[in-house]
């Protein structure tokens, strides 16, 4: 109430003037339309190769099948040593990542499927690759089985 009797006495003031001002600067604008503009270029920009070179570049998670890394000690899980359901071995594991599945896979080359792992833990647990490989076989005998 006190503003009100106060501002009809005085008038507007100063920041309502400067407000004022602003908005009639603001109507005569134009109007942006959105779309940069470009400044002239009198030759073209030389065109850069950002990529790895080859020998660098990996292929990503969708471009392979699966993953594979050796685990030489023996496999405890949930406190319970792993050993094979075929031949008993309990140590010299290939883990196998593939499709969300983990598979073991022991020396003599029996395979079977471990529910009790994810992918998640073989991501923690694995370290970068050292090789691709077109082939299972090909991979098999890069690691030594």
């Amino acid at each position: 109430m006190f503003h009100r009797i106060r501002r009809r006495a005085k008038g507007p003031s100063e920041v309502e003037r400067q407000l004022a001002e602003l908005v009639a600067q603001h109507e005569q604008m134009l109007p942006w339309t959105g779309a940069p503009t470009d400044p002239p270029h009198s030759e073209a920009a030389p065109v850069v190769d950002d990529f790895l070179p080859p020998e660098l570049r990996v292929p990503s998670h969708d471009q392979v099948e699966g993953k594979m890394m050796p685990w030489k000690q023996p496999l405890v899980i949930g406190g319970e040593m792993t050993a094979c359901p075929q031949c008993g071995a309990y140590r010299d594991w290939l883990i196998l990542s593939t499709r969300g599945e983990i598979w073991l896979r022991c020396r003599a080359g029996h395979q079977h499927r471990e529910d009790r792992l994810d992918t998640a833990w073989f991501n923690r647990h694995s370290g970068p690759a050292d090789a691709t490989h077109a082939t299972f076989e090909d991979c098999l005998r890069h690691l030594g089985h």
